[in-house]
């Protein structure tokens, strides 16, 4: 018995040892490969980070951009509308400064029939022609043919290099051309965001991480957090084009005299990389190490002692006593009989044994109880096709909604609960993955999933109601106007873009863009709230002309747009489009208990069908806006009192 506990005692402290080394050696080797993945994850996050933000910029600038363009000429068509009505404000720099003010526009510029300035709201600009310079070239071919219409890019102009945005068109009457410039401050700053400078700026989150922006056909250094490298090559701070454009994964380098990790990534014309120094990678590695090695020393030496001293106890005096009772048999005393609940260790087996069993027949309600734990509803079910009946955690009734009786009669009944679940999935919830509505008149919702292994069906319900109701609340707050409650321009772009993708929703409709007149007026006469109060009245009487066939929207200040879809005849549309001109001159706002005005506005209509393009019907719209205005105020019909 001796000789056997000194092996066990030898054996387990050699297999302690080597196994502490190993497992050091192993740690080692993982924790210099995770700070190696780490720094690989943060970097190819930045980068993905990086890349969304520059996509997103630069969405962001196109459509700023056109805006500015649209803007830009919308206001030379609305100046040369103004000027063609009062010829007089050509000889009045004040005037034409004032018309500018009020359309916030920058400069004015007039020029003859021979492409030169002869007034505007810059002096100083009358005498230049479109040979005068590279920007106002740009508009000569106007000479030739009066019904261009341009807005030129942004770009310096002629007389002082200042950035700005110009749109000119002739007048009607084809005896002078508007030329409108603005300062496009908005584009400037969303350009801004594109610039490297910037975005390494706000990416760097680790004081220790350079990050270059290199040029991927001649190598240079176009962009960097250590600026004395920008302009510089690849080799000069010890960097080569090759690895930047193969190791996908990374790559050991010595980089300003330091061995570095570095982490590169293409990003349109540029190689965007990450690099650290070895040093900094690996900072929290000798003291993970250190700490582990503590840790397993003092639990190897415990465990080596206590499991040889169990060991002996336990396992080598049982045997003992064992091969005495078998020396007994042995010698031929059959009477002898080597009974296993003699020891201690078979009977906590058995008593192991028998908790085990219990546990796995209790399975269903420790689930319950744990699950009861979370923060979330979870209901859990399974089923075979061996099975008729179904069993669930306590939750899943009341996640489905269902009583006592209803549950009872699916759970006991595979294939109504399989036809229960199946309808359920009828109704998924758009752009989520696994949650369905439980009805089209429920508000609950639940996350469904299933695991079919075999014949065995293992399902696990959530319900994620709250998740989905605050969502949809996020999401109406994001495309809806607060003053108003109509759509705003995001809404209204989402909403005409869904039925435009389903033109069997459209048959007949019509795009209708409204204007609200002398909104300027009441705001200087009664107050913002009075004028609050005149844009909600409005939006409320064309949100009410068709609600079950509109899509009703703010643009934005007085600007509404109202869109009829859906309509069996062109007829029935236009009868809808007479009951909005009917609503011009009949409705009035009462601003307060003994305040009431008429309720004015002007608008212009597209038809529209299924292969139209809704963005060109809406400028369509928005021109005869303006023509309807125009008459409108010729007839003096725009004033608010």
């Amino acid at each position: 018995m001796r000789k056997l506990k000194k092996i066990i005692s030898t054996y387990m402290n050699r297999i302690t040892w080597i196994l502490v080394a190993v497992i050091l050696v192993i740690a080692l080797y993982s924790q210099r490969v995770n700070e190696q993945r780490r720094a690989y994850e943060n970097a190819t996050r930045t980068f993905s980070q990086i890349e969304q933000v520059l996509a997103e910029n630069q969405k962001e600038l196109e459509e700023i951009q056109e805006e500015y363009r649209q803007t830009c000429l919308y206001n030379a068509e609305a100046i040369a509308r103004m000027i063609e009505s009062d010829p007089d404000v050509l000889n009045s720099v004040q005037e034409l400064r004032e018309i500018a003010d009020s359309m916030e526009v920058d400069e004015i510029h007039i020029f003859d029939k021979t492409g030169q300035i002869v007034t505007g709201t810059h002096p100083q600009y009358y005498g230049y022609t479109f040979d005068s310079g590279e920007q106002i070239m740009f508009f000569k071919p106007m000479l030739e043919d009066k019904t261009l219409k341009l807005v030129q890019d942004i770009i310096p102009n002629t007389a002082e290099g200042k950035m700005m945005q110009y749109s000119a068109l002739w007048s009607e009457s084809g005896e002078f051309i508007v030329q409108v410039g603005m300062e496009p401050v908005n584009v400037m700053k969303v350009t801004e965001k594109n610039e490297l400078s910037y975005l390494f700026a706000l990416f760097r989150v680790n004081p220790a991480a350079n990050y270059y922006a290199i040029d991927a056909e001649s190598g240079e250094i176009v962009g960097s957090t250590n600026l004395e490298s920008v302009g510089c090559n690849l080799a000069e701070v010890g960097l080569s084009l090759e690895k930047v454009a193969h190791d996908k994964d990374g790559f050991f380098a010595k980089v300003g005299g330091r061995g570095s990790f570095c982490v590169f990534e293409k990003i349109d014309s540029n190689y965007i990389g990450r690099v650290v120094s070895t040093r900094d990678l690996y900072e929290r590695v000798p003291a993970s190490i250190l700490l582990l090695f503590l840790g397993l020393l003092t639990i190897a030496l415990f465990l080596a002692n206590a499991i040889i001293r169990h060991m002996n106890k336990y396992v080598v005096d049982e045997i003992h006593g064992v091969n005495e009772k078998l020396e007994l048999i042995a010698n031929g005393n059959l009477e002898e009989i080597v009974d296993i609940q003699s020891s201690v260790e078979f009977a906590e087996l058995s008593n192991y044994i028998n908790m085990m069993v219990k546990s796995l027949l209790a399975n269903n309600k420790k689930m319950s109880y744990v699950l009861s734990k979370t923060n979330l509803y979870i209901g859990v079910y399974e089923y075979n096709n061996r099975m008729k009946k179904i069993r669930f955690t306590e939750y899943v009734p009341k996640i489905l909604c269902l009583d006592s009786e209803q549950m009872e009669q699916l759970s006991s009944d595979r294939n109504a609960f399989q036809n229960f679940i199946r309808k359920i999935c009828e109704n998924p919830v758009p752009d989520e993955s696994g949650v369905f509505q439980l009805s089209e008149q429920s508000e609950r919702y639940i996350r469904l999933e299933e695991n079919h292994n075999s014949d065995e069906v293992f399902g696990v319900v959530i319900d994620v109601t709250d998740e989905i109701m605050k969502r949809k609340k996020v999401e109406g707050e994001r495309d809806h106007d607060v003053l108003t409650g109509l759509y705003n321009r995001r809404g209204l772009e989402t909403q005409l873009m869904h039925l435009f993708e389903k033109p069997e929703t459209l048959r007949y409709s019509a795009i209708i863009m409204i204007d609200a007149d002398g909104l300027k007026g009441i705001n200087d006469t009664y107050g913002h709230d009075a004028g609050d109060l005149y844009l909600k009245k409005i939006a409320e009487e064309i949100n009410n002309i068709a609600p079950n066939n509109s899509v009703a929207a703010r643009q934005g200040g007085d600007e509404f747009v109202l869109f009829l879809y859906g309509y069996e005849s062109q007829e029935q549309l236009r009868r809808t489009i007479e009951t909005l001109e009917y609503m011009q001159n009949h409705s009035s706002v009462k601003l307060n208990e003994k305040q009431s005005v008429i309720l004015r506005f002007s608008f212009g209509y597209c038809l529209t069908s299924e292969s139209s393009d809704y963005q060109k019907a809406l400028k369509e719209a928005d021109e005869r806006m303006y023509q309807n205005k125009a008459q409108r105020k010729k007839a003096g019909a725009t004033s608010p009192n």
